[in-house]
């Protein structure tokens, strides 16, 4: 773990024992920014809610997942509106509302990432490779890990801190849940070359091994 990860680390821990009412404004303000860089360290994949062990074994990334956490905790609710999800002007109609420190995440050609129009959304603090591909409508939460040349189809969920393999299919109104808390809970894995079927959907920190077919 680099220096900048294991200050990350330490400022986690130390504002998650804390409440916000109880915080001075400017560490508050702190709080945001801590919690922008985790987000930044998990979209570009260097840091995961679960690692794999060297004999197979998954288990889950307690700072990270407490570091999501803090998003919901130190976040606003705002107005968004939109299909990146900005914010609008106060007094202004808005279609959605929520945390100011989790909006939709917005991508650039050079991620790689094909997402088809027609009403997907990732939330930031998703990591996707790239060669991935979204079939609207879908749907990624905040900590997930999405493999390349992965395909997530339409009406298809990967729930937060899911770890998802390199060229799976998780085929269309699959449900892929998420395991936030507890905390040491362990993560809901599907691993490389897995094909999951139309409608079937993994839950409860099961572990799909690589190259499985699981049929609805």
């Amino acid at each position: 773990m680099t220096p900048d990860l294991l200050e990350l680390e330490e400022q986690v821990d130390a504002l998650y024992e804390a409440s916000p009412s109880e915080l001075p404004t400017d560490q508050v303000e702190g709080a945001t920014d801590v919690v922008e860089a985790l987000i930044r360290f998990l979209e570009s994949g260097h840091v995961r809610a679960a690692t794999r062990a060297d004999d197979g074994t998954w288990a889950a990334v307690p700072w990270v997942k407490r570091g999501i956490l803090l998003a919901f905790r130190f976040g606003n609710v705002v107005a968004t509106t939109g299909p990146e999800g900005g914010h609008v002007p106060e007094g202004a109609g808005a279609s959605f509302f929520d945390k100011d420190t989790l909006p939709l995440r917005r991508f650039v050609t050079e991620d790689g990432v094909r997402i088809v129009p027609g009403g997907s959304a990732v939330r930031r603090g998703a990591y996707l490779a790239p060669g991935v591909v979204c079939m609207p409508p879908m749907y990624v939460n905040v900590g997930a890990h999405v493999g390349s040349g992965t395909m997530i189809d339409s009406h298809a969920l990967v729930g937060s801190c899911a770890q998802v393999g390199a060229r799976v299919h998780i085929s269309a109104a699959a449900q892929i849940g998420g395991v936030l808390e507890p905390i040491n809970a362990a993560p809901v894995v599907v691993e490389e070359d897995v094909v999951v079927g139309g409608n079937v959907g993994v839950y409860e920190g099961t572990i799909v091994r690589r190259r499985a077919v699981l049929g609805a």
